[in-house]
């Protein structure tokens, strides 16, 4: 079928940060650029209407696939700014080709690291005139628009810049990898543009009730600062003068402010009061619900329906969805149970004075998604989807065996029977403390991590590390403790990092570290089975190399890929095994595009998440078919949008999502879910 390729440069008086949706409301399409397969590339003023430029008979032309870099803007742009509502599955996206196999998705990125020439001098001028043309112009300017009557030579300018995204995207294109555009992969990404295009509805009675309890509370943390210093800050969000501040006056030195550091020391019964309030003070000011209530606010459409919030393929390694506008994947945790919150929305919805606004406020966030009159959210939630998909891409027998017979009813917690065998005990004499500890093992401990893992999760779930190592140590045996001391002294004598542990909690983790494995023998040799077979992989190309009968690596030129169960494959680009493995990806960090370590472990985190990640695509699609009316995912969790009625229930969402799909036999799942009006996090 022949390919229309698009772009459109449009301007709106709304900031693209408020999001595609809420921008489109009000955007303007000024050019379009396009071609047809390898043909002339085509550009346009559009003057306000695309029904009278040469490519709208194209884009009406249902022979045609069209393909755009970022589909999702220009798609929705079309349907708001010239009412053409063009189908998802006439469209492809290069950047998405280019997320689900591993490489970032800006086009200037792509075009360097798929060698695509581009003019770097015109590319460059290319984003000042989108900065003259399609924003208004700062305020303090008597013109607050550029167009072609003010600008001509810089709108022709302009018009050569267009042509060149045509020509760039038209090549990346065609080098792009192909692997991961299966039907399947096809169907999932349709729904998924369908799921940002339907969008979940916001309280915004609840939003501006927020936000200004916050600003409110924020103006008192400001002054209590400003009194607690003696005008030295006028506010606890200045972070570099507050750890200034803390040295100069109480000859503490920190690294940093962040939440976990500032509760750690609140934990400190020996903190003078003066410090104690000021980073309580701290604790709260620094929350993040302000800015997502503002993202909020900006990002909703006329009919209060936040749209656009899911990246397909956003997580690029695993595929896994990213969070956009008010990043729905990274909410914080509620610290005050449902009950509390639902007390505290009435009030601040009433205007009543609340206590610990901060608090609530974040611990609010999911309420803000309610469901439209007449309806209600079905919500559903994969149970340990990461340790049963691990449990069965290892074959760890026992433990697959464990799940199945706590799915039943018959089995133990999966926690305590961790704790259990790591320990030696019976599961029914593990207590609670016991069982936040067989929590964190199995969190932290899955992926070949060492005390260093063990320390953030055990920090993440609130377990005293010196207090756990007393009572732990009793329990392990000799000679775990004895390779974990020996450990430990090799670590100090090579100037390793011991994470700030007293010398026995570092080795008393060690030890449950080693406890742990030993309870999952083929978990430990799934790790460096991983490795074995992408070393053999990059070392022998076009041939497989089989990790087991669920997971296979070869290469293909410059590409090694990881085969998932699924068929779907991981991709590693330019990777080597000389030193160490690595690739070239995004480093997290920096966001640049470099070469990247990697190990055994972590080809198990990929290879796991990866998985969890086909295992919920799987129970989408199923879902959607079923009539649950999907309008957004969090992480391993379904929220759908349905009739208030006993046809729709959390009980069929959760069978729906946990029937395995064909692809992995005895693969043990189970999900859970509730019926609400507002959006919260089961107590």
């Amino acid at each position: 079928m022949p390919t229309l390729y698009i772009d459109v440069e449009t301007y709106s008086e709304v900031p693209i940060s408020a999001g595609t949706h809420a921008y489109a409301e009000g955007a303007e399409i000024i050019v379009a650029a396009w071609a047809v397969d390898d043909g002339p590339v085509e550009v346009c003023a559009v003057n306000g209407d695309i029904r009278n430029t040469p490519v709208y008979p194209l884009l009406m032309d249902e022979a045609l696939t069209i393909c755009a870099h970022n589909s999702h803007f220009d798609r929705t742009v079309l349907r708001h700014a010239a009412k053409l509502d063009i189908p998802v599955d006439r469209w492809t996206d290069t950047m998405v080709t280019a997320l689900a196999h591993g490489l970032p998705g800006a086009l200037a990125k792509l075009c360097e690291i798929l060698h695509v020439p581009v003019d770097q001098a015109k590319d460059r001028d290319g984003k000042r005139l989108i900065q003259l043309f399609c924003v208004p112009r700062p305020k303090n300017m008597a013109l607050r628009r550029a167009t072609p009557e003010t600008h001509p030579e810089e709108w022709q300018r302009f018009l050569d810049y267009a042509r060149l995204d045509i020509e760039a995207m038209r090549a990346i294109d065609k080098k792009l990898p192909k692997w991961n555009l299966t039907e399947t992969e096809r169907r999932l990404w349709c729904l998924d543009q369908n799921i940002n295009d339907r969008g979940v509805l916001i309280d915004l009675a609840l939003v501006d009730a927020a936000l200004a309890a916050v600003n409110t509370r924020q103006k008192e943390l400001a002054e209590e600062t400003f009194e607690i210093t003696d005008g030295a800050l006028t506010a606890a969000t200045q972070r570099d003068l507050l750890i200034e501040f803390i040295a100069k006056e109480y000859g503490i030195t920190l690294g940093d402010v962040k939440g976990s550091t500032v509760e750690k020391m609140l934990q400190d019964d020996t903190l003078p009061p003066d410090l104690r309030q000021l980073l309580t003070v701290r604790a709260q000011a620094a929350t993040t619900s302000t800015a997502k209530y503002k993202a909020l606010k900006l990002g909703v459409n006329w009919d209060a329906r936040l749209r656009g919030t899911l990246q397909f393929c956003g997580a690029s390694r695993t595929g896994r969805w990213a969070g956009r506008v008010f990043q729905p994947q990274n909410l914080p945790r509620p610290s005050l149970k449902n009950a509390e919150i639902n007390a505290g929305i009435d009030a601040l919805k009433a205007r009543h004075p609340v206590s610990n606004v901060m608090a609530l406020a974040s611990s609010a966030l999911r309420g803000t998604i309610i469901a439209p009159k007449g309806k209600k959210l079905v919500v559903a939630d994969l149970s340990n989807i990461e340790g049963r998909v691990l449990a069965w891409l290892a074959g760890e027998d026992w433990k697959l065996h464990a799940f199945a017979e706590f799915d039943e009813g018959t089995g133990h917690d999966l926690y305590k029977l961790a704790y259990a065998r790591s320990f030696g005990v019976k599961p029914e004499a593990v207590t609670k403390e016991q069982r936040q500890i067989g929590k964190v093992q199995e969190l932290a401990l899955g992926y070949e991590g060492g005390v260093g893992a063990f320390v953030t999760f055990a920090g993440a779930y609130g377990i005293d590390l010196d207090a756990m190592a007393g009572k732990a140590a009793a329990a392990l045996n000799n000679r775990l403790l004895g390779q974990a001391k020996d450990a430990y002294l090799r670590a100090v004598k090579d100037g390793r990092p011991t994470f700030g542990l007293a010398d026995k909690t570092w080795i008393v983790c060690d030890a449950i570290k080693r406890a742990w494995r030993e309870a999952h023998p083929a978990t430990a040799r799934l790790w460096g089975d991983l490795q074995s077979a992408m070393i053999a992989a990059i070392q022998n190309e076009g041939e497989y190399a089989d990790v087991n009968s669920l997971i296979s690596f070869t290469r293909r030129g410059h590409w090694t890929l990881m085969k998932l169960p699924s068929c779907r494959v991981l991709c590693y680009p330019a990777a080597r095994a000389d030193d160490g493995l690595s690739y070239a990806g995004t480093n997290q960090f920096t966001r640049k595009w470099e070469r990247i370590g990697t190990y055994s472990g972590k080809l198990a985190e990929n290879a796991t998440q990866a998985v969890a990640r086909d295992v919920l695509a799987h129970g989408m699609l199923a879902a959607e078919a079923a009539g649950y009316r999907i309008v957004l995912s969090v992480h391993d969790e379904l929220i759908a949008e349905v009739p208030d009625t006993d046809a729709y229930s959390a009980d069929t969402l959760a069978r729906i999502m946990s029937t395995p799909p064909r692809w992995a036999p005895g693969l043990p799942l189970a999900a859970a879910g509730f019926e609400t009006d507002r959006y919260k996090k089961e107590d």
